[in-house]
Protein backbone atom coordinates (compact mmCIF):
# COMPACT_ATOMS: atom_id res chain seq x y z
CA UNK A 1 0.00 0.00 0.00
CA UNK A 2 1.75 3.36 -1.14
CA UNK A 3 2.34 6.51 0.92
CA UNK A 4 -0.19 8.28 -0.93
CA UNK A 5 -3.10 5.50 -0.16
CA UNK A 6 -2.04 5.85 3.65
CA UNK A 7 -2.30 9.86 3.90
CA UNK A 8 -5.73 9.36 2.02
CA UNK A 9 -7.14 6.86 4.01
CA UNK A 10 -5.87 8.41 7.21
CA UNK A 11 -7.48 11.70 5.87
CA UNK A 12 -10.58 9.73 5.41
CA UNK A 13 -10.22 8.29 9.58
CA UNK A 14 -10.24 11.77 10.39
CA UNK A 15 -13.50 12.64 8.79
CA UNK A 16 -15.90 9.53 9.38
CA UNK A 17 -15.11 9.72 13.37
CA UNK A 18 -15.56 12.66 15.76
CA UNK A 19 -12.87 13.85 17.52
CA UNK A 20 -14.20 15.07 20.58
CA UNK A 21 -13.05 17.49 23.63
CA UNK A 22 -11.68 14.86 25.68
CA UNK A 23 -11.59 15.86 29.65
CA UNK A 24 -9.19 13.67 32.01
CA UNK A 25 -9.40 12.82 35.56
CA UNK A 26 -12.00 10.47 37.18
CA UNK A 27 -15.56 10.43 35.86
CA UNK A 28 -17.97 11.15 38.68
CA UNK A 29 -19.58 7.96 40.21
CA UNK A 30 -16.70 5.87 39.13
CA UNK A 31 -15.29 3.67 41.73
CA UNK A 32 -11.52 4.16 42.46
CA UNK A 33 -9.50 1.03 43.03
CA UNK A 34 -6.09 2.99 43.52
CA UNK A 35 -5.11 1.83 47.30
CA UNK A 36 -7.82 -1.15 47.25
CA UNK A 37 -5.07 -3.27 44.90
CA UNK A 38 -1.35 -2.46 43.57
CA UNK A 39 -1.06 -0.56 39.98
CA UNK A 40 0.31 -2.05 36.90
CA UNK A 41 3.63 -0.55 38.12
CA UNK A 42 3.50 -1.05 41.58
CA UNK A 43 4.00 -4.82 39.86
CA UNK A 44 6.00 -4.58 37.59
CA UNK A 45 8.61 -2.95 40.02
CA UNK A 46 7.60 -5.83 42.78
CA UNK A 47 8.82 -8.25 39.54
CA UNK A 48 11.78 -6.72 38.63
CA UNK A 49 12.92 -6.65 42.48
CA UNK A 50 12.37 -10.25 42.81
CA UNK A 51 14.18 -11.20 39.94
CA UNK A 52 17.16 -9.49 41.00
CA UNK A 53 17.09 -6.88 38.25
CA UNK A 54 18.66 -3.66 38.13
CA UNK A 55 17.13 -0.24 37.90
CA UNK A 56 18.51 1.46 34.45
CA UNK A 57 19.24 0.08 31.41
CA UNK A 58 22.88 -1.85 30.85
CA UNK A 59 23.65 -3.17 27.34
CA UNK A 60 25.32 -6.14 29.51
CA UNK A 61 22.74 -6.85 32.23
CA UNK A 62 24.05 -8.24 35.59
CA UNK A 63 24.62 -11.99 35.27
CA UNK A 64 21.93 -14.28 36.96
CA UNK A 65 24.50 -17.29 36.83
CA UNK A 66 24.69 -17.70 40.65
CA UNK A 67 21.23 -18.46 40.87
CA UNK A 68 21.39 -21.68 38.63
CA UNK A 69 21.45 -23.84 42.01
CA UNK A 70 18.08 -22.63 43.09
CA UNK A 71 16.44 -24.51 39.98
CA UNK A 72 14.55 -27.76 41.44
CA UNK A 73 15.64 -30.56 39.52
CA UNK A 74 12.71 -33.14 40.33
CA UNK A 75 9.33 -32.36 40.54
CA UNK A 76 9.48 -34.10 43.77
CA UNK A 77 10.96 -30.90 45.29
CA UNK A 78 8.05 -28.79 44.64
CA UNK A 79 4.84 -28.69 46.88
CA UNK A 80 1.36 -28.64 45.18
CA UNK A 81 -0.06 -25.41 44.38
CA UNK A 82 -3.96 -23.93 43.49
CA UNK A 83 -5.43 -21.84 41.54
CA UNK A 84 -6.24 -19.67 44.27
CA UNK A 85 -2.54 -19.56 45.45
CA UNK A 86 -1.69 -17.63 41.84
CA UNK A 87 -4.97 -15.21 41.93
CA UNK A 88 -3.80 -11.99 41.67
CA UNK A 89 -5.61 -8.45 41.25
CA UNK A 90 -4.36 -5.32 40.35
CA UNK A 91 -5.76 -1.55 39.19
CA UNK A 92 -4.83 0.43 36.05
CA UNK A 93 -5.11 3.55 37.08
CA UNK A 94 -6.62 5.66 34.61
CA UNK A 95 -9.34 7.47 36.76
CA UNK A 96 -6.75 9.30 38.91
CA UNK A 97 -3.38 9.19 36.93
CA UNK A 98 -3.32 12.01 33.99
CA UNK A 99 -0.70 10.95 32.66
CA UNK A 100 -1.02 7.50 31.98
CA UNK A 101 -4.51 8.99 30.19
CA UNK A 102 -2.30 10.49 27.91
CA UNK A 103 -0.60 7.07 26.84
CA UNK A 104 -4.19 5.37 26.84
CA UNK A 105 -6.23 7.85 24.88
CA UNK A 106 -6.84 7.11 21.46
CA UNK A 107 -7.82 9.99 18.70
CA UNK A 108 -11.47 9.73 19.51
CA UNK A 109 -11.08 10.36 22.78
CA UNK A 110 -11.91 6.22 23.84
CA UNK A 111 -9.11 3.79 25.38
CA UNK A 112 -6.26 2.61 23.05
CA UNK A 113 -7.32 -1.33 23.21
CA UNK A 114 -3.77 -2.34 22.24
CA UNK A 115 -2.16 -0.37 25.13
CA UNK A 116 -3.82 -2.93 27.39
CA UNK A 117 -1.86 -5.90 25.43
CA UNK A 118 1.19 -4.67 27.24
CA UNK A 119 -0.28 -4.64 30.54
CA UNK A 120 -1.74 -7.85 30.64
CA UNK A 121 1.13 -9.77 28.97
CA UNK A 122 3.27 -8.33 32.00
CA UNK A 123 0.73 -9.22 34.95
CA UNK A 124 0.53 -12.56 33.46
CA UNK A 125 4.36 -12.97 33.82
CA UNK A 126 3.29 -11.67 37.89
CA UNK A 127 0.49 -14.11 38.23
CA UNK A 128 3.34 -17.09 37.40
CA UNK A 129 5.96 -15.75 39.80
CA UNK A 130 3.42 -15.85 42.65
CA UNK A 131 2.21 -19.47 41.66
CA UNK A 132 5.61 -20.69 41.93
CA UNK A 133 6.80 -21.74 45.13
CA UNK A 134 10.33 -23.45 45.25
CA UNK A 135 11.79 -24.52 48.83
CA UNK A 136 15.38 -23.85 48.01
CA UNK A 137 14.54 -20.45 47.71
CA UNK A 138 15.15 -18.24 50.87
CA UNK A 139 13.77 -15.27 52.32
CA UNK A 140 15.66 -12.61 50.52
CA UNK A 141 16.81 -14.66 47.28
CA UNK A 142 16.03 -13.29 44.52
CA UNK A 143 13.95 -16.10 41.79
CA UNK A 144 15.92 -18.42 39.78
CA UNK A 145 13.30 -18.87 36.92
CA UNK A 146 12.90 -16.74 33.71
CA UNK A 147 9.19 -16.87 32.31
CA UNK A 148 9.05 -15.97 28.78
CA UNK A 149 6.31 -15.66 26.67
CA UNK A 150 5.17 -19.10 24.01
CA UNK A 151 2.28 -17.52 22.90
CA UNK A 152 -1.11 -16.27 23.77
CA UNK A 153 -3.94 -18.74 22.28
CA UNK A 154 -6.55 -16.33 22.35
CA UNK A 155 -7.72 -12.44 23.36
CA UNK A 156 -11.27 -11.45 23.24
CA UNK A 157 -12.58 -8.51 22.92
CA UNK A 158 -16.75 -8.32 24.61
CA UNK A 159 -17.52 -4.88 22.77
CA UNK A 160 -17.80 -2.82 25.76
CA UNK A 161 -15.96 0.57 25.20
CA UNK A 162 -13.96 0.89 28.61
CA UNK A 163 -14.05 4.87 29.76
CA UNK A 164 -10.92 6.99 29.75
CA UNK A 165 -11.52 8.25 33.17
CA UNK A 166 -12.20 5.19 35.66
CA UNK A 167 -9.59 2.50 36.91
CA UNK A 168 -9.67 -0.52 35.25
CA UNK A 169 -9.46 -3.60 37.24
CA UNK A 170 -6.61 -6.55 36.04
CA UNK A 171 -7.23 -10.06 37.11
CA UNK A 172 -6.02 -13.13 36.63
CA UNK A 173 -4.74 -16.86 37.76
CA UNK A 174 -3.49 -20.19 36.51
CA UNK A 175 -5.81 -22.37 34.86
CA UNK A 176 -3.36 -25.17 33.67
CA UNK A 177 -0.09 -26.32 34.03
CA UNK A 178 2.35 -28.75 32.30
CA UNK A 179 5.97 -29.90 33.36
CA UNK A 180 7.58 -26.90 32.51
CA UNK A 181 4.86 -24.05 30.91
CA UNK A 182 2.29 -22.49 32.71
CA UNK A 183 -0.96 -21.41 31.39
CA UNK A 184 -2.73 -17.89 32.95
CA UNK A 185 -6.24 -16.25 32.21
CA UNK A 186 -6.10 -12.97 32.22
CA UNK A 187 -9.48 -10.53 32.37
CA UNK A 188 -10.02 -6.87 32.30
CA UNK A 189 -13.05 -5.00 34.17
CA UNK A 190 -14.54 -1.39 34.57
CA UNK A 191 -16.68 -0.24 37.15
CA UNK A 192 -19.44 1.55 34.96
CA UNK A 193 -23.26 2.68 36.99
CA UNK A 194 -24.00 -0.07 39.26
CA UNK A 195 -21.65 -3.11 37.88
CA UNK A 196 -18.94 -4.29 36.70
CA UNK A 197 -17.74 -5.11 32.59
CA UNK A 198 -15.98 -7.08 30.95
CA UNK A 199 -13.60 -5.45 28.68
CA UNK A 200 -11.48 -8.36 27.35
CA UNK A 201 -9.94 -11.74 28.13
CA UNK A 202 -6.86 -13.31 27.06
CA UNK A 203 -5.37 -16.93 27.64
CA UNK A 204 -1.24 -16.73 27.95
CA UNK A 205 1.09 -19.82 27.65
CA UNK A 206 4.12 -19.24 29.27
CA UNK A 207 7.17 -21.16 29.53
CA UNK A 208 9.55 -21.35 32.48
CA UNK A 209 13.70 -21.52 31.55
CA UNK A 210 16.45 -21.49 34.14
CA UNK A 211 17.89 -18.68 35.99
CA UNK A 212 19.65 -17.54 32.71
CA UNK A 213 17.30 -18.89 30.08
CA UNK A 214 19.37 -21.81 28.63
CA UNK A 215 16.69 -24.42 29.55
CA UNK A 216 13.11 -25.29 30.93
CA UNK A 217 12.79 -25.12 34.14
CA UNK A 218 10.06 -27.59 36.16
CA UNK A 219 6.94 -26.02 37.79
CA UNK A 220 5.29 -26.69 40.64
CA UNK A 221 2.25 -29.04 40.21
CA UNK A 222 -1.44 -27.94 39.95
CA UNK A 223 -3.67 -29.71 42.24
CA UNK A 224 -7.65 -28.47 41.95
CA UNK A 225 -9.89 -27.97 45.03
CA UNK A 226 -13.40 -28.39 42.83
CA UNK A 227 -15.41 -29.74 40.80
CA UNK A 228 -14.81 -26.26 38.44
CA UNK A 229 -11.35 -26.58 38.51
CA UNK A 230 -11.36 -29.81 37.53
CA UNK A 231 -12.71 -28.71 34.58
CA UNK A 232 -10.94 -26.46 33.92
CA UNK A 233 -7.46 -28.38 34.28
CA UNK A 234 -9.33 -31.18 31.85
CA UNK A 235 -9.94 -28.04 29.18
CA UNK A 236 -6.40 -26.77 29.30
CA UNK A 237 -5.69 -30.46 28.42
CA UNK A 238 -8.08 -30.06 25.45
CA UNK A 239 -6.57 -27.16 24.41
CA UNK A 240 -3.34 -28.53 24.49
CA UNK A 241 -3.69 -31.19 22.43
CA UNK A 242 -6.11 -28.72 20.26
CA UNK A 243 -2.84 -27.03 19.83
CA UNK A 244 -0.95 -30.00 18.52
CA UNK A 245 -3.40 -30.71 15.96
CA UNK A 246 -3.02 -27.30 14.40
CA UNK A 247 0.49 -28.09 14.32
CA UNK A 248 -0.38 -31.49 12.46
CA UNK A 249 -2.26 -29.49 10.34
CA UNK A 250 -0.10 -26.91 9.40
CA UNK A 251 -0.23 -26.22 5.50
CA UNK A 252 3.47 -26.10 5.48
CA UNK A 253 3.45 -29.89 6.23
CA UNK A 254 0.22 -31.15 5.00
CA UNK A 255 -2.01 -30.52 2.12
CA UNK A 256 -5.53 -28.70 2.12
CA UNK A 257 -8.65 -30.37 3.30
CA UNK A 258 -10.58 -31.59 0.19
CA UNK A 259 -13.06 -29.15 0.71
CA UNK A 260 -10.19 -26.41 0.99
CA UNK A 261 -8.98 -27.79 -2.18
CA UNK A 262 -12.39 -27.32 -3.74
CA UNK A 263 -12.88 -23.46 -2.44
CA UNK A 264 -9.75 -22.74 -3.82
CA UNK A 265 -10.66 -24.10 -7.50
CA UNK A 266 -13.79 -22.53 -7.17
CA UNK A 267 -11.99 -19.29 -6.86
CA UNK A 268 -10.11 -20.08 -9.57
CA UNK A 269 -12.72 -20.41 -11.74
CA UNK A 270 -14.09 -17.49 -10.62
CA UNK A 271 -11.08 -15.14 -12.27
CA UNK A 272 -10.94 -17.04 -15.30
CA UNK A 273 -13.49 -17.26 -18.58
CA UNK A 274 -14.44 -20.19 -20.44
CA UNK A 275 -13.65 -18.14 -24.00
CA UNK A 276 -10.01 -17.94 -22.59
CA UNK A 277 -8.48 -21.22 -23.99
CA UNK A 278 -5.33 -20.28 -22.87
CA UNK A 279 -5.90 -19.86 -19.49
CA UNK A 280 -3.37 -17.17 -19.17
CA UNK A 281 -5.59 -13.94 -18.31
CA UNK A 282 -6.94 -13.63 -15.05
CA UNK A 283 -10.09 -11.22 -14.10
CA UNK A 284 -10.94 -10.11 -10.72
CA UNK A 285 -14.96 -10.40 -10.48
CA UNK A 286 -16.84 -7.31 -9.12
CA UNK A 287 -16.22 -6.03 -5.24
CA UNK A 288 -13.71 -8.15 -4.98
CA UNK A 289 -9.42 -7.00 -4.57
CA UNK A 290 -6.60 -9.02 -5.42
CA UNK A 291 -5.09 -10.13 -2.35
CA UNK A 292 -1.70 -8.73 -3.29
CA UNK A 293 -2.76 -5.69 -2.83
CA UNK A 294 -4.34 -5.78 0.57
CA UNK A 295 -0.74 -5.06 2.53
CA UNK A 296 0.78 -2.77 4.62
CA UNK A 297 4.42 -2.79 6.35
CA UNK A 298 6.31 -0.71 8.99
CA UNK A 299 10.17 -0.67 10.51
CA UNK A 300 10.47 0.02 13.93
CA UNK A 301 13.93 0.98 15.95
CA UNK A 302 13.05 -0.56 19.32
CA UNK A 303 14.90 1.40 22.06
CA UNK A 304 15.31 0.53 25.63
CA UNK A 305 12.16 1.25 27.07
CA UNK A 306 10.68 -1.63 25.22
CA UNK A 307 12.74 -4.34 27.01
CA UNK A 308 11.27 -6.42 29.43
CA UNK A 309 13.09 -7.87 32.25
CA UNK A 310 15.67 -10.57 30.13
CA UNK A 311 16.87 -7.19 28.19
CA UNK A 312 15.06 -8.24 24.92
CA UNK A 313 11.97 -6.26 23.40
CA UNK A 314 8.87 -6.99 25.76
CA UNK A 315 6.36 -9.32 24.50
CA UNK A 316 3.38 -6.79 25.27
CA UNK A 317 4.95 -4.14 22.49
CA UNK A 318 5.37 -6.71 19.74
CA UNK A 319 1.60 -7.10 20.73
CA UNK A 320 0.48 -3.68 20.60
CA UNK A 321 2.78 -2.78 17.56
CA UNK A 322 1.30 -5.60 15.47
CA UNK A 323 -2.18 -4.42 16.55
CA UNK A 324 -1.65 -1.22 16.00
CA UNK A 325 -0.25 -2.05 12.08
CA UNK A 326 -3.26 -4.13 11.83
CA UNK A 327 -5.59 -1.72 12.91
CA UNK A 328 -4.64 0.69 10.19
CA UNK A 329 -4.45 -1.67 7.28
CA UNK A 330 -8.34 -2.14 8.14
CA UNK A 331 -9.53 1.10 8.10
CA UNK A 332 -7.80 1.75 4.68
CA UNK A 333 -9.27 -1.28 3.67
CA UNK A 334 -12.72 -0.74 4.83
CA UNK A 335 -12.46 3.15 4.71
CA UNK A 336 -14.43 2.60 8.47
CA UNK A 337 -12.88 2.46 12.10
CA UNK A 338 -13.04 -1.02 12.28
CA UNK A 339 -13.73 -2.93 15.59
CA UNK A 340 -11.25 -5.69 16.95
CA UNK A 341 -12.96 -8.66 17.52
CA UNK A 342 -10.32 -11.01 18.73
CA UNK A 343 -6.68 -12.15 18.78
CA UNK A 344 -5.95 -15.39 18.08
CA UNK A 345 -3.09 -17.71 17.86
CA UNK A 346 0.11 -15.23 18.87
CA UNK A 347 3.37 -17.17 18.36
CA UNK A 348 6.60 -16.30 19.78
CA UNK A 349 9.21 -17.84 17.97
CA UNK A 350 12.53 -16.13 18.73
CA UNK A 351 13.28 -13.37 20.97
CA UNK A 352 14.12 -10.03 19.60
CA UNK A 353 17.32 -8.20 20.95
CA UNK A 354 17.80 -4.46 21.81
CA UNK A 355 20.24 -4.43 18.36
CA UNK A 356 17.44 -5.64 15.82
CA UNK A 357 15.33 -3.43 13.51
CA UNK A 358 11.79 -4.61 13.53
CA UNK A 359 9.77 -5.05 10.06
CA UNK A 360 6.18 -5.89 10.30
CA UNK A 361 4.06 -6.92 7.97
CA UNK A 362 0.55 -7.32 8.03
CA UNK A 363 -1.89 -9.20 5.21
CA UNK A 364 -5.76 -8.87 5.15
CA UNK A 365 -5.89 -12.51 4.28
CA UNK A 366 -10.14 -13.27 4.51
CA UNK A 367 -12.82 -11.43 4.32
CA UNK A 368 -16.79 -12.25 4.99
CA UNK A 369 -19.44 -9.96 5.06
CA UNK A 370 -18.13 -6.91 7.28
CA UNK A 371 -15.63 -9.35 9.03
CA UNK A 372 -11.28 -8.64 7.94
CA UNK A 373 -9.19 -11.32 8.53
CA UNK A 374 -5.50 -10.32 9.21
CA UNK A 375 -2.36 -11.83 9.35
CA UNK A 376 0.63 -9.78 10.48
CA UNK A 377 4.42 -11.18 10.94
CA UNK A 378 6.91 -9.91 12.83
CA UNK A 379 10.59 -10.09 11.80
CA UNK A 380 14.13 -8.33 12.81
CA UNK A 381 16.92 -7.50 10.47
CA UNK A 382 20.50 -7.60 12.07
CA UNK A 383 22.00 -5.23 10.22
CA UNK A 384 26.07 -6.75 9.79
CA UNK A 385 24.92 -9.87 9.47
CA UNK A 386 22.48 -9.01 6.53
CA UNK A 387 20.25 -11.47 8.39
CA UNK A 388 16.57 -11.75 8.47
CA UNK A 389 14.74 -13.85 11.06
CA UNK A 390 10.89 -14.68 11.25
CA UNK A 391 10.30 -13.70 14.99
CA UNK A 392 6.47 -13.64 15.63
CA UNK A 393 3.07 -14.05 14.28
CA UNK A 394 -0.57 -12.93 14.69
CA UNK A 395 -4.12 -13.56 13.61
CA UNK A 396 -6.34 -10.45 14.01
CA UNK A 397 -10.11 -10.20 13.25
CA UNK A 398 -11.89 -7.47 12.80
CA UNK A 399 -15.52 -5.41 12.30
CA UNK A 400 -16.67 -3.05 10.20
CA UNK A 401 -19.96 -1.20 10.34
CA UNK A 402 -21.01 -2.55 6.53
CA UNK A 403 -19.89 -5.17 4.72
CA UNK A 404 -16.10 -4.86 2.52
CA UNK A 405 -14.85 -6.39 -0.59
CA UNK A 406 -14.18 -9.39 -1.10
CA UNK A 407 -10.15 -10.43 -0.81
CA UNK A 408 -8.82 -13.16 -3.85
CA UNK A 409 -5.26 -14.68 -4.25
CA UNK A 410 -4.07 -14.92 -7.05
CA UNK A 411 -0.98 -17.14 -6.51
CA UNK A 412 -1.13 -20.76 -4.70
CA UNK A 413 1.10 -18.74 -2.22
CA UNK A 414 -1.41 -16.30 -1.38
CA UNK A 415 -4.28 -19.24 -1.59
CA UNK A 416 -2.55 -21.01 1.79
CA UNK A 417 -2.55 -17.72 3.02
CA UNK A 418 -6.59 -17.57 2.21
CA UNK A 419 -7.30 -20.76 3.53
CA UNK A 420 -5.15 -20.30 6.99
CA UNK A 421 -7.16 -16.97 7.37
CA UNK A 422 -10.67 -18.79 7.16
CA UNK A 423 -9.46 -21.63 9.45
CA UNK A 424 -8.69 -19.09 11.41
CA UNK A 425 -12.15 -17.21 11.20
CA UNK A 426 -13.79 -20.23 11.55
CA UNK A 427 -12.28 -20.96 14.81
CA UNK A 428 -13.49 -17.73 16.28
CA UNK A 429 -17.44 -19.20 15.91
CA UNK A 430 -15.82 -21.93 18.22
CA UNK A 431 -15.62 -19.44 21.12
CA UNK A 432 -17.33 -22.76 23.73
CA UNK A 433 -14.93 -24.99 22.65
CA UNK A 434 -11.76 -23.39 22.89
CA UNK A 435 -12.04 -20.51 25.33
CA UNK A 436 -11.14 -20.53 29.05
CA UNK A 437 -13.74 -19.54 31.56
CA UNK A 438 -12.07 -17.63 34.70
CA UNK A 439 -12.81 -18.43 38.26
CA UNK A 440 -13.89 -14.99 39.51
CA UNK A 441 -15.58 -16.53 42.95
CA UNK A 442 -12.09 -16.37 44.69
CA UNK A 443 -12.91 -13.21 46.60
CA UNK A 444 -9.60 -11.29 47.52
CA UNK A 445 -6.10 -12.05 46.78
CA UNK A 446 -4.68 -14.51 49.61
CA UNK A 447 -1.27 -12.02 49.21
CA UNK A 448 -0.59 -8.60 48.13
CA UNK A 449 2.96 -8.68 46.82
CA UNK A 450 4.96 -10.95 45.36
CA UNK A 451 7.72 -11.05 48.09
CA UNK A 452 5.41 -12.49 50.26
CA UNK A 453 5.13 -15.35 48.24
CA UNK A 454 9.39 -15.90 48.88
Amino acid sequence: MSVRSLAIGLNLYRKCVAVPQVRFLSASGAESLTGKYPTIRQLAEELAEVMGVEVGYKAVPKSREHLQALIPQSIKELPPRTMRDSFTVGVIPLGSDSILQEKYVSLTGQVRASRFLEDMDLFAVVVAQKFLLNPRVKPGMHSPYTIVTALVDRIEFTGYTPKLTADVRISGHVSWVGNTSIEIVVWLDQFSSTEYHRITQACFLLACRDAINTKSAIVNPLVAENKIERDLIASGNKRKLRRQEWTQTDLLTTIPTVEEQKLVHDLYRRTHKKADLSLNRIYLPSRCVWMESCTLSNIIHVFPQNRNIQNTVFGGFLMRSATQLSFTLALLFSKFQPVLKCISDIQFRHPVYMSDLLKMHAYIVYTENQYMQILTIAETWQIHKNLSTQTNSFHFTYEAPEDVQEVIPQTYRDAMKYIDGRRHFISLHQRSEHSVTPITTFGEPKYSSLKNNK
